[in-house]
C-alpha cells in the first residue's frame, strides 16, 4: 500500500497563485487511511483551511527558513473567512515538519495551526501532535492555538509576528524546546484557564508585545535556559489576581531589557515594567537567573525595566541567587502583600 503522498501528484502547484487546497486535502485524506506521510515539495502553495485527522499522519516539507524569510515549502493562506490554516483536532500523533505557514495578515483571529476540543480530554486520548522545524507567522490570531490539548511538542520553530500569541496553551503535558518566539502581539506564550506540566527550554523570546511567557494559572512548569529579550511587558508573568500558580522551577534564564513600552502605549499597571512578575505563586523556585536593563537595538528607544522582580502574595517560594547587574532602573525587588513564608535572599545587583 502506498503510504507516501506527494501533493503535486494530486494537482498542487507551488507557484503562489493556483489554489492547491483541494489537492492537498485529497493527499491528507489518503494519508489518514494508512498513517501516511504527505510530502510538500519546495514551492509556494495557496490554500484555504486544511484538515488533518486520523492516527499518525505527517505533513512534511523542506524547511530552509531564515529569520527574515520563509523557507522552501510554504503554505500561503488565501481565505479570510476561515478560523485557521491547519486544523489538527482529532489528528492523534500527527506531525508537521519543515513547513512554513504564512497567514498574510488576513481576516480576524485566524490561527496558523489549531487544535480544539469543547472540553478537556475531548478526544479521549492524548493528542500528541509535534510541530518541528516550522516557520509560522503573520496570522491575525495565534500562531499555534491549542485549546483543551493533552500532550504536545513544539520544537526548533520560529513563531513570529502573529496578531495573537505565538503559542496559546489551554491544557497540559507539553515540551516547548529550541524555538524562536518573535514579535507576537499577545505574548510569546499565553496560557489559558488551565496550563500544567509544561517544559520550556532553550527558547529565544524576543520583541513580543504584552510580554514573553504569560501563565496566569496552573502548575508544574520547568522554565530553564531561555533567553528573554526586549519584552513589551514582563518577560515572565506567573499567576494572576484571582488565580494561583504552583510547583514551578525557573532557572538559568537571561532576562534582558524587559518591560518596555511601545510607542504610543501605556501600561495598565506600573508593575508590567519588570523582568519577572509573580502573583499568588506557591512552591515556586526562581534561581540562578541574570537580569539587565537595556534599550532597543542601536541604543534607541526607552530604557527598561523599572523593576527586576515584583513578588506579590506568594507562599513557600524561593527567590535566591539571582544576579541583577544594572537589573532595573528603579528597584530590583519589590514585595507586595504577604510573602512571609517565602525565602528571598542572596540576590545581588544594583539599579542603573
Amino acid at each position: 500500500m502506498e503510504k507516501i503522498f506527494d501533493i503535486t501528484k494530486f494537482g498542487a502547484v507551488g507557484d503562489g497563485v493556483f489554489d492547491s487546497t483541494e489537492a492537498i486535502q485529497n493527499a491528507l485524506d489518503e494519508a489518514s487511511k494508512c498513517m501516511g506521510s504527505v510530502i510538500v515539495p519546495p514551492g509556494k502553495y495557496m490554500v484555504s483551511k486544511l484538515k488533518m485527522y486520523g492516527q499518525g499522519v505527517s505533513l512534511v516539507g523542506t524547511s530552509a527558513w531564515s529569520f527574515r524569510s520563509d523557507g522552501a515549502s510554504v503554505l500561503l493562506l488565501n481565505d479570510k473567512n476561515v478560523d485557521c490554516l491547519i486544523d489538527i483536532s482529532g489528528a492523534f500523533g500527527c506531525s508537521i515538519k519543515g513547513i512554513c505557514l504564512d497567514g498574510r495578515n488576513l481576516g480576524n483571529n485566524i490561527h496558523g495551526i489549531k487544535l480544539y476540543w469543547d472540553k478537556y480530554n475531548g478526544g479521549s486520548e492524548e493528542d500528541t501532535p509535534t510541530v518541528d522545524d516550522c516557520r509560522i507567522g503573520s496570522f491575525s490570531g495565534d500562531g499555534l492555538h491549542f485549546e483543551h490539548v493533552w500532550c504536545f511538542s513544539v520544537r526548533h520553530s520560529m513563531i513570529h509576528r502573529n496578531g495573537g500569541a505565538g503559542l496559546y496553551i489551554d491544557g497540559w503535558d507539553a515540551f516547548v524546546l529550541d524555538n524562536w518566539f518573535t514579535a507576537n502581539k499577545n505574548g510569546g506564550i499565553m496560557g489559558g484557564p488551565v496550563v500544567a506540566s509544561v517544559t520550556c527550554t532553550g527558547n529565544r523570546v524576543e520583541w513580543n508585545r504584552r510580554g514573553g511567557f504569560i501563565l496566569p494559572s496552573g502548575d508544574s512548569y520547568n522554565i530553564t535556559g531561555n533567553f528573554f529579550d526586549r519584552s513589551f511587558g514582563p518577560a515572565l508573568e506567573l499567576g494572576s489576581e484571582n488565580k494561583k500558580v504552583h510547583t514551578v522551577a525557573v532557572t538559568g534564564n537571561i532576562f534582558r531589557r524587559s518591560g518596555a513600552l511601545a510607542d504610543g502605549e501605556s501600561f495598565e499597571e506600573a508593575c508590567h515594567s519588570s523582568h519577572v512578575y509573580m502573583r499568588n505563586c506557591i512552591g515556586t523556585v526562581v534561581s540562578a537567573n541574570t537580569m539587565r536593563v537595556g534599550r532597543n537595538d542601536n541604543g534607541k528607544g526607552v530604557e527598561s525595566p523599572d523593576y527586576s522582580f515584583i513578588i506579590e502574595n506568594c507562599e513557600n517560594c524561593v527567590i535566591k541567587d539571582n544576579t541583577m547587574y544594572y537589573g532595573a532602573l528603579a528597584q530590583n525587588i519589590v514585595l507586595r502583600g504577604n510573602n512571609e513564608s517565602c525565602v528571598i535572599s542572596d540576590n545581588i545587583g544594583n539599579v542603573k
